[in-house]
């Protein structure tokens, strides 16, 4: 009845709009309940961001919604861990999902440099948008042919459509990456040695190897 009576008085925008709130009320629930288990944890840490179904043992796992994660953090919000109580922060195709205006990558950076140990390493790994805007530059169809993501609707095989799809991931992703704009970001944040890193098979998903930026920057000691 409550749901009729949304659909017949609110505009589509209004509607929209609500659901947005309910589901920024459930993370909100979700984080207060993750803080507060954080309070356990000792140090060093070290920090998986944005986990998913990827869990790393012996790492503090996190993630709002995947169930076998360590904690349910809304990753915009400050971390609740104390200064210089990390030994590593890594996250994968994570950062993408977060937006770069307003300042929630930098802030999320900002308190990663902060709960690093002098010395500590920040490892980021998000979609290579460069490969897909040079190929598509240059005409290169059969670029966008190749290696199919089984996954992908039919019509991703249209070049501006698996740009766009890079750039936005129906709504989940919020910005698109090259070397210059996360190695800047990174610095910006007060890391140094920021550089462009190979796939590290210890570290990093083997899904992701093609297509993915990864590079890393340390807290100065």
């Amino acid at each position: 009845m409550i749901r009729r009576f949304i659909r017949s008085r609110l505009t589509l925008g209004a509607q929209r709009a609500l659901r947005q709130l309910l589901f920024e009320l459930k993370i909100w629930r979700h984080h207060h309940a993750g803080v507060a288990k954080a309070r356990g944890l000792r140090a060093p840490i070290k920090l998986h961001l944005g986990c998913g179904t990827s869990l790393k043992a012996g790492w503090v796992n996190v993630d709002l919604f995947e169930p076998g994660a360590d904690l349910a953090l809304d990753l915009r919000e400050p971390l609740p861990f104390a200064d210089g109580s990390v030994s590593i922060v890594h996250s994968e195709h994570f950062l993408e999902h977060l937006e770069y205006v307003p300042d929630d990558v930098a802030r999320l950076l900002r308190e990663a440099y902060r709960v690093l140990s002098p010395g500590g390493v920040l490892s980021v790994g998000v979609p290579d948008a460069a490969p897909l805007m040079a190929a598509y530059a240059r005409g290169d169809t059969a670029f966008f042919g190749g290696a199919w993501n089984p996954s992908y609707p039919e019509w991703l095989r249209v070049p501006m459509h698996r740009i766009n799809y890079l750039f936005r991931q129906f709504g989940e992703h919020k910005y698109a990456y090259d070397e210059e704009i996360l190695t800047g970001a990174l610095r910006k944040a007060g890391f140094a040695d920021v550089r462009r890193r190979e796939f590290n098979p210890e570290l990093d998903l083997e899904s992701r190897r093609n297509g993915t930026l990864y590079v890393s920057g340390t807290k100065p000691a």
